[in-house]
């Protein structure tokens, strides 16, 4: 009789402990990655600093952008999820947003190889001018919900 209580003991644990053991699926964020920057810079700023510091503000610059940029339609900030759009979280569904998010890591990754080869051959005054831009553009995000009205 202990051998059967014992026995339906183990076997109701293993059960119970596969049941907590599955992978919980939840919601994925739209936007993932680095999507803020530290700080924003002058010109001043920008002219005092060395190239290989204005080529990392470049670089930190552009993967903000990478990951805000094209999904604006959806958010400007981490956090919302394709349910919190009221978006239906299918499998289709969250295999397209997978894809996509591959697809912008990839993408980042083959243009900071490509930043890092070719853009220390570009002009200083040309860096600052593409930094200060890119920060404006991520500025303006904070009035992107002025836009939607």
């Amino acid at each position: 009789m202990k051998a059967k209580i014992l026995l339906f003991c183990t076997l109701f644990f293993m059960v119970i402990n596969m049941g907590y053991s599955q992978k919980k699926k939840y919601p994925q964020n739209i936007i993932d990655g680095k999507v803020n920057i530290t700080k924003y810079h002058s010109r001043a700023d920008l002219d005092r600093m060395s190239k290989a510091e204005l080529l990392d503000l470049y670089i930190e610059r552009i993967e903000v952008i990478v990951n805000i940029l094209p999904n604006i339609a959806f958010a400007t900030k981490p956090g919302v999820t394709m349910w919190s759009l009221g978006i239906p979280d299918t499998k289709d569904n969250r295999r397209a947003l997978e894809a996509n998010k591959q697809a912008s890591t990839e993408y980042f990754e083959s243009t900071i190889e490509f930043q890092k080869k070719i853009l220390p051959y570009s002009d200083t005054s040309d860096l600052i001018a593409a930094i200060l831009f890119y920060e404006d553009t991520l500025k303006s995000l904070h009035t992107y919900d002025e836009f939607k009205n």
